[in-house]
């Protein structure tokens, strides 16, 4: 009996560390994408000129560089604040499927790059 509860535990702690390393890297490439967002709407609300076309191809390629497929559908691009202070918003919808051995999930991910204003 006791060997039967070792044998049980073991493969629970091997279950649960399988899961965490197939849901863990997309977590942290959804942080890192995040911060993406924040550094692209910091850089084009300094940059008046650059299109919304543009802000939305920068994230793109940012997603892309992060293993993350995007297209044009799943990026917003909304331009905030008053002439003399411009802002940029940006997020971004999209989800990543994980499967696991016993069943498969679906983790869904909104980053943005903060605060729309006011």
């Amino acid at each position: 009996m006791g060997a039967l509860r070792v044998l049980i535990g073991f493969v629970v702690v091997i279950a649960v560390f399988y899961g965490a390393f197939q849901i863990v890297p997309p977590e942290m490439n959804n942080y890192s994408f995040q911060d993406d967002l924040q550094n692209i709407a910091m850089m084009a609300g300094s940059n008046p000129r650059q299109t919304d076309s543009d802000i939305m191809t920068s994230v793109i390629a940012k997603a892309q560089q992060r293993g993350v497929t995007l297209n044009e559908t799943q990026v917003t691009v909304q331009r905030i604040g008053t002439p003399g202070a411009p802002a940029v918003y940006v997020a971004a919808d999209y989800s990543v499927p994980v499967n696991l051995v016993v069943t498969s999930l679906t983790l869904h991910f909104t980053p943005s790059s903060g605060n729309r204003g006011f």
